[in-house]
């Protein structure tokens, strides 16, 4: 079944560019021009990814995402890919702790476009588990379903993203071992870290605000300083 793509974006010509490329990679492809609009989209095509400008004439893309995260069912758990002004970090880090699995700065190329869509899809259809790996993976009180895709801790349902959730796999599956930030993204990502990239720590925040009891005194997920984290192999 083709995966289907809504971008709300207001740059009509850009739309139609991305939305051509797109088209001819495979995807199906919706356009709203803005924030109201691409609500609306969100509701009728059921897209598997949400390609999201920040800059809407509405509302701003921070907004809509929150919207987005805030809806009830599968719609809540729609992949957001969002487009951000290049070299503004706190856009990035502020739609990353609302939601955002992935971000790209403005200017960009279709290709880099396609491969962070592709790779975020990715995600979210794998089951992050290899051959003959168990199924569930349990420390303590807390349970990771890689086939279901879930997390609980003493039963309730933690939420995460898609990209939060294989972030916490991957720390999971090396459960002792001390991993650098280059490490962890090389293992969820396929890429390394950019420079001064911070986004990793935003997300590990998320993570540890869903699963730790105190996330300011976190017993799972370690920080290691200088170095990294390390996910705790004894847990309660």
């Amino acid at each position: 079944m083709m995966q289907q793509l809504l971008m709300i974006e207001d740059d009509t010509r850009l739309a139609t560019m991305v939305g051509e490329y797109l088209s001819k990679s495979g995807y199906g492809f919706t356009h709203a021009a803005d924030g109201a609009k691409g609500l609306e989209a969100l509701e009728t095509s059921k897209p598997d990814l949400v390609i999201l400008d920040l800059m809407l004439p509405d509302m701003d893309g921070l907004e809509v995402c929150r919207r987005i995260k805030s809806l009830g069912g599968d719609s809540a758990r729609t992949a957001v890919l969002m487009l951000t002004a290049k070299g503004d970090p706190m856009d990035r880090i502020v739609g990353l702790e609302i939601g955002a699995d992935d971000y790209l700065p403005k200017p960009f190329e279709p290709r880099e476009l396609l491969a962070r869509i592709r790779a975020v899809l990715r995600r979210g259809g794998e089951s992050g588990s290899a051959a003959g790996t168990q199924k569930t993976m349990r420390f303590g009180s807390l349970e990771i379903d890689r086939d279901a895709r879930t997390v609980q801790v003493s039963g309730k349902t933690c939420e995460l993203t898609s990209y939060q959730f294989d972030l916490l796999v991957a720390l999971a599956e090396r459960a002792g071992r001390v991993l650098s930030r280059d490490q962890i993204m090389e293992a969820v990502r396929g890429r390394e870290l950019e420079a001064f990239d911070r986004s990793i720590d935003v997300h590990m925040g998320r993570i540890r605000n869903a699963i730790e009891v105190d996330a300011k005194d976190p017993k799972r997920i370690l920080t290691v300083r200088g170095v990294g984290y390390v996910f705790a192999k004894q847990q309660d």
